[in-house]
């Protein structure tokens, strides 16, 4: 399985969670539309990798020969499934530029939280999960 799809998708959404987080600095209320689009952006992002994690990479584990990157696989899918459900009440509360202004301390708090979230688990996965798949492979292939 090739997972430079995964990866390019956790590049955008990585880049969308720096974007944010600079607008942010820059001052939340100034910048309270753009942080409105990028949340949006981003939640489609979010959403396609998702899709396609539940409906490819998970069950290609399950169907491979190792018992050990089956089960990190169903524990990933599981962890996920909060983080996600965060995420979404996130993008639901501010994709809107009006709420972003109306409550800018309460946004930088849950965007430090579910943000922070988001990156550690792409993170985890970029350096401890995907190069796992990417070993079994390789030793399949030889």
């Amino acid at each position: 399985m090739n997972l430079d799809k995964f990866k390019h998708q956790h590049t955008d959404i990585l880049r969308s969670i720096a974007t944010l987080r600079a607008l942010a600095h820059a001052g939340v209320e100034a910048n309270a539309m753009a942080i409105a689009q990028g949340i949006v952006a981003m939640s489609g992002t979010i959403k396609l990798h998702l899709a396609v994690e539940d409906q490819v990479l998970y069950p290609a584990l399950q169907r491979g020969g190792n018992a050990e990157l089956a089960r990190l696989g169903r524990q990933y899918q599981s962890e996920m499934a909060s983080i996600a459900s965060a995420y979404d009440a996130f993008a639901r509360r501010w994709n809107t530029a009006e709420n972003v202004r109306r409550d800018a301390q309460d946004f930088r708090n849950e965007a430090n939280v579910v943000l922070r979230r988001v990156f550690e688990r792409m993170q985890r996965e970029d350096h401890d999960f995907y190069p796992r798949i990417e070993e079994e492979e390789a030793a399949a292939c030889h």
